[in-house]
């Protein structure tokens, strides 16, 4: 019998189906669900694991915070404990029966390390079984029959590779959360979470609001004209920004009613085609469409396992010169959705790709089946229209515009009009995300008169740098190395999970993020850098290539960070006393007018439910109820009946502002409908 171990149950059965074709028997063994069929005259089992099957831990021994050291922490043993307990009894169980496994997980590092756990389960009840992998980048007829077709070694390597990462991943980042932690006296469900890339990632975060912050702003003014030759139009002054107000007024003052074309300048412009979606590009436009990278992430994989889609983990942007694109178009009029931007695809004389960066990696993402969108949910349909919509429009033709600009004078001051008129739509018209807008001017050449009807002056503020959105900080984060393009969604995760950070389109650190980044870039900056980041994933890449053991780059790593650490314990009061200063600052609701002195903060009491106390208590017994669900943010605003402080409160399905105070009169209207 031939074991065959697929990543998740979805896929395994796709595999087994399209092996079969379709004829196959569900089992049960050991308490987990198995595929049986006969592929080639033999028997064939098909085990699926839920990802990994096994826990990377520390022995029962480092559990206590408080009471094991944290040089130990760093030199510690790693163990791979069970956690999917049917499913390894079932792995152990097939093995004798078994005198072949193919492992068909995921065609990446993870993919391998999980297939690796798997394998070493196995082998437990079989050591000679012989080990063979399947690689395929879609669990389509085509793919999955040539990979089985032409079986591959096993890469023992990639597996230790990733491996590696977890294990390095486990002691920087107990370590140096517990550090943290225990410093600032933050534990239990408050801990402070601090780790090898989440940390950079973060620095990263925070140090662009420092740059917003640092940012001064500049007044500046504009000045447009209202014109009319046949239709109305706007010009704007030549000189595009006007630092010196004085100077745009004395232009206003000469109340200009009348404009001479000077000259016309017409420019075609053509917008090259997209190229084909990578992971980083597939998550950035993702984000665009108000889906999280982490979401977008987790829908592309279910795609994937379901056939349709391609395996979504991948950093090339060409299409490989066997893989027939044509078959693939066609499918796609299968969707109504889509038909018509097929068919504009189809009516070409020759389809020919736009290309991007070719790695030696997985294809682009494209779709590779036809899929009705009452088979998909809300969110599902979204990500699958966007990777057939960005597949439409790399095989399409460019867009062209005609760019025109007039330049007209008047009482010696020049103005300029710009138009735009599409004259082709090209791909733009398949691919609804990137939209093309025009602006008519009407038929103008030199010598022209226009009548200015109106002239204003706007005045205007330079602009701080944008925050990072969920997408650019994904391509910053692959810039700098820092994660792999499988943990990069859920490293971003972690930090909003953890409340460092907050927003979608526009991400912003919160006050522990800045304490946390500013205490460790004040005494220990190499945590926060990218560089150290990037030089373990160096090792890694070594590892994968088999230039390096695993053994060897997880104990320098450990070295490393007993070395930081060193370092922290020498700047512990200083870092105890940033972070604490911020805890406070970040819990300050209001200034305590019962007192006068004190601050007003929020507290939780014995039963763990959370209030506004006075920071001067037992001086001053001044306290306040509050919601127990919620972000509460201090505002500026006081009560107009009791002079109270006003908080806004935020949660999931609302947003609104209230008095501290439940006694005030503002109240009266919620205590009845309470009621």
């Amino acid at each position: 019998m031939q074991l065959i171990i697929s990543e998740k149950a979805i896929a395994g059965e796709r595999i087994a189906s399209l092996l079969a074709d379709d004829k196959v028997q569900q089992k049960s063994i050991a308490g987990a669900r198995v595929f049986e069929f006969n592929w080639k005259g033999e028997e064939v089992r098909v085990i699926p694991l839920r990802g990994h099957i096994s826990d990377v831990e520390f022995p029962k021994e480092y559990a206590n915070w408080s009471q094991v050291p944290l040089e130990k922490v760093a030199n510690a043993p790693i163990i791979y404990n069970k956690k999917e307990f049917r499913i390894i009894d079932c792995l152990k169980t097939s093995a004798t029966e078994a005198d072949k496994i193919i492992i068909a997980t995921d065609a990446d590092r993870e993919g391998e390390s999980i297939g690796l756990e798997a394998l070493n389960y196995v082998k437990q009840g079989n050591p000679k079984i012989d080990v063979k992998r399947a690689y395929f980048s879609a669990i389509i007829k085509e793919d999955i029959t040539k990979a089985f077709d032409e079986l591959e070694k096993f890469d023992y390597n990639f597996a230790d590779s990733a491996d590696t990462r977890r294990e390095i991943d486990l002691i920087w980042g107990a370590v140096l959360t517990r550090f943290i932690s225990l410093t600032s006296g933050q534990l239990g469900k408050s801990f402070l979470s601090v780790g090898r890339v989440q940390t950079p990632t973060l620095a990263l975060i925070v140090n662009r609001e420092k740059e917003r912050n640092a940012f001064l702003k500049k007044k500046y003014w504009e000045i447009t004209a209202e014109c009319e030759k046949d239709k109305k139009f706007m010009a704007s002054h030549k000189e595009d920004k006007f630092w010196e107000k004085d100077k745009a007024l004395a232009i206003i003052e000469k109340k200009i009613s009348e404009l001479i074309v000077q000259k016309v300048d017409k420019k075609q412009k053509v917008l090259k085609k997209p190229v084909p979606f990578n992971t980083t590009e597939f998550l950035g436009a993702a984000t665009s469409i108000n889906i999280s990278a982490g979401k977008a992430m987790s829908l592309a994989e279910s795609l994937y396992q379901k056939g349709f889609t391609s395996y979504p983990r991948t950093d090339n942007k060409a299409y490989p010169k066997n893989l027939e694109l044509l078959p693939i178009v066609k499918k796609l009029a299968g969707v109504s959705e889509l038909v018509d931007d097929v068919k504009k695809v189809l009516s070409q004389d020759k389809i020919v790709p736009s290309k991007g960066k070719e790695t030696k990696d997985h294809p682009p993402i494209y779709p590779v089946a036809a899929v009705p969108k009452s088979r998909l949910s809300v969110d599902e349909w979204k990500v699958y229209e966007l990777i057939c919509r960005r597949f439409l429009a790399t095989l399409y033709i460019d867009a062209k515009t005609e760019n025109v600009s007039v330049l007209m004078e008047g009482k010696k001051e020049e103005f300029i009009a710009r138009g735009q008129v599409i004259l082709e739509p090209g791909w733009k018209s398949i691919y609804k995300y990137s939209k093309l807008s025009e602006v008519i001017l009407p038929k103008l050449e030199k010598g022209d008169k226009v009548r200015v009807l109106k002239i204003s002056l706007n005045e205007k503020e330079t602009q701080p740098p944008s925050h990072y959105s969920q997408g650019s900080l994904i391509k910053l984060m692959e810039k700098h190395n820092l994660g792999t393009k499988s943990t990069r969604p859920n490293i971003i995760q972690k930090l909003y999970f953890r409340k460092y950070i907050s927003g979608n389109k526009s991400i912003e650190a919160s006050e522990m993020a800045f304490a946390v980044i500013n205490s460790l870039e004040n005494t220990c900056s190499i945590v926060t850098k990218p560089e150290m980041t990037a030089q373990l994933e160096k090792e890694m890449d070594e590892v994968a290539a088999g230039k390096k053991k695993k053994k060897e780059v997880v104990v320098d790593s450990s070295n490393t960070l007993n070395d930081v650490l060193k370092i922290l314990q020498k700047e512990k009061d200083a870092i105890r006393l940033e972070i604490r200063k911020s805890i406070h600052s970040n819990n300050v609701l209001a200034q305590c007018k019962k007192c006068g002195t004190g601050d007003l903060i929020i507290r939780k009491g014995k039963s763990g439910k959370r209030f506004v106390g006075c920071s001067s208590y037992p001086r001053c017994n001044n306290s306040y109820p509050l919601p127990q669900k919620g972000v509460l943010t201090p505002t500026e605003d006081e009560c107009a009946s009791c002079k109270s402080a006003i908080i806004k409160v935020k949660s999931k399905k609302a947003e609104f502002k209230m008095c501290l105070d439940m006694n005030c009169k503002t109240k009266d209207a919620w205590k009845a409908k309470k009621k």
